[in-house]
């Protein structure tokens, strides 16, 4: 092999070697990713606060006096976590908790700023939603089926590893503010803010 072939070949392996390359319609799809994972949290947000009439109607929006956790985790019935959840059920601290994370979440991921922090919220909340519902089990406590799919690897899952994916690979930076935001002096100081 030449010079020429060897340094081609190196050449080659590095462009495809995991990590070192993105290209631009792999940043487009993960902008994307980004932007429609934000989307579901917001919309979330959206409907609990102003009833909407999709999963929450008029008659129980935040605004009219509604709880954003109440139904959900009052209405559980499986799982070993059962009880605390339930414990949580429209208290003070969780809607307000669950909304502005819901909010948090939804406008970082959109705007494609503060990527980090939201993919730890996120994975988070979704974890917690993920152990509430617990999916391991097939039937409630009442002997119901429980009607879930999978044991393991549910939409909780999936949108909490979407946050932590688009955290990753700077996602923010296509179609975003993630750029500015990352020249950002307080950003630059505390780069956990990215």
């Amino acid at each position: 092999m030449t010079t020429t072939g060897r340094s081609h070949a190196a050449h080659l392996e590095q462009v495809e070697a995991p990590g070192s390359m993105l290209t631009k319609t792999a940043a487009r799809a993960l902008a994307v990713l980004r932007i429609s994972t934000g989307f579901v949290f917001l919309w979330a947000f959206l409907d609990k606060t102003f009833g909407l009439g999709y999963s929450t109607p008029e008659a129980r929006a935040w605004i009219n006096g509604g709880s954003p956790t109440k139904g959900f985790l009052s209405n559980l019935d499986v799982g070993p976590f059962q009880g605390f959840f339930n414990s949580l059920a429209g208290t003070t601290f969780a809607n307000w908790a669950f909304m502005l994370g819901l909010l948090g979440i939804g406008l970082a991921l959109i705007l494609g700023i503060g990527l980090r922090i939201a993919a730890g919220a996120a994975a988070l909340m979704m974890a917690m939603m993920w152990l509430a519902e617990w999916p391991l089990a097939q039937q409630t406590n009442g002997g119901e089926p429980t009607g879930s799919t999978n044991p393991l690897v549910d939409y909780h899952i999936v949108y909490g590893l979407s946050a932590i994916v688009v955290a990753l690979t700077y996602a923010g930076h296509t179609w975003g503010l993630g750029k500015w935001w990352a020249r950002l002096p307080l950003v630059q100081k505390n780069r956990w803010l990215i």
